[in-house]
């Protein structure tokens, strides 16, 4: 069995967000960029599923230009074996599933993380198993081998659901997943410079949406501070300035 997992390039959460062309472009100038951490779960997942015995490779992708091989090479030294980088900017969601599913269509099993950090879409997942006909389920917190089969864990409303999906499959995964991403050992980053990166062509496709602008949501209001022992205040203050009460 070969697993794909698809790997997003978003600034690390501490990142200082600023905007560019009178808001019109996000400035990555500076950035510290990482593996969106759903995708981290998820490489976490199919790393543990190869140790189980049944998995002959495990590869990561991603769209994206130059500036996203590091993050490639990060998921190279947690132990994925190789690497596709399709050469072209991550416009939208339609955009980034069609064209991972020109290169998507040999893995028996996909894993995507449920949301990227950035921008929060999460359509990706769906769109590509749509555009490959594969077999997709949502919301997995949990997936274990089973024969030629894949059970599936999910947590829904009121309880949880187990599912026997046959493969090929495109599985979306949320918390639970795995309890912890892998940090790379010394060894794993010295091997993931020889292993393999290969930059693919993009295809023709067109982005369905695009952003008009960006905008900053509004300053927080100045702190106040109210006496521990003085609850009159803080309640008129919750009742008539923050409207809570």
């Amino acid at each position: 069995m070969k697993i794909l997992v698809l790997i997003s390039n978003v600034p690390d959460t501490t990142t200082k967000i600023r905007f560019t062309g009178d808001n019109t472009a996000f400035d990555a100038a500076g950035v510290q960029w990482i593996i969106n951490p759903w995708d981290e779960l998820a490489l976490t997942r199919a790393m543990e599923l190869k140790e189980a015995g049944g998995v002959e490779k495990i590869t990561v992708a991603n769209v994206g230009e130059k500036i996203t091989e590091a993050t490639l090479r990060k998921a190279l030294a947690v132990g994925a074996d190789d690497a596709i980088r399709i050469d072209a900017p991550a416009k939208d969601a339609f955009f980034v599933a069609s064209q991972l599913s020109k290169i998507a269509g040999d893995y028996d099993l996909i894993l995507a993380g449920i949301e990227a950090s950035d921008y929060n879409g999460n359509a990706v997942g769906g769109m590509l198993a749509e555009l490959l006909d594969y077999n997709s389920v949502s919301a997995v917190s949990g997936i274990n081998m089973d024969g030629d089969k894949f059970v599936i864990n999910r947590e829904i409303d009121g309880g949880s659901q187990v599912l026997s999906v046959t493969g090929p499959l495109v599985a979306i995964v949320q918390k639970g997943i795995a309890k912890e991403p892998r940090i790379p050992a010394m060894r794993g980053i010295m091997m993931a410079r020889k292993k393999p990166l290969n930059v693919v062509e993009a295809v023709d496709a067109h982005e369905k949406t695009s952003f008009v602008n960006f905008e900053l949501p509004p300053p927080k209001a100045a702190c106040k501070m109210v006496d521990e022992e003085n609850a009159k205040e803080l309640i008129t203050l919750l009742h008539e300035e923050a409207k809570v009460l």
